[in-house]
């Protein structure tokens, strides 16, 4: 299941925290634009499961530069038991529009 941009900012400014964010773009991306959120490039996300452990029962929205690499995210952390994981449907290249 993916998640939208505009569901997204409409819990932003609801000031929602019932969910976590997950940047899984390299460092200059980053420093870029980005939205907050734990950062762990794909690269280093089935080495750093554990930095995640603590949310594995709750909704995590992932995301990337355009949707592609945070698919993938989804995946592995599917994979490695965690139950909720939303990708952000056009990352934040469709953020920023």
């Amino acid at each position: 299941m993916e998640a939208t941009v505009a569901e997204l900012k409409r819990r932003e400014q609801e000031g929602k925290d019932d969910y976590v964010l997950l940047d899984v773009r390299e460092d200059y991306e980053r420093a870029e634009f980005n939205v907050g959120g734990i950062h762990v490039p794909l690269g280093q996300l089935s080495m750093s499961m554990d930095k995640l452990t603590p949310y594995r029962n709750q909704e995590i929205i992932v995301y990337c530069r355009s949707g592609k690499r945070s698919a993938m995210a989804q995946e592995l952390l599917r994979q490695s038991g965690f139950k909720n994981v939303r990708n952000l449907e056009g990352g934040m290249l469709a953020y920023q529009e």
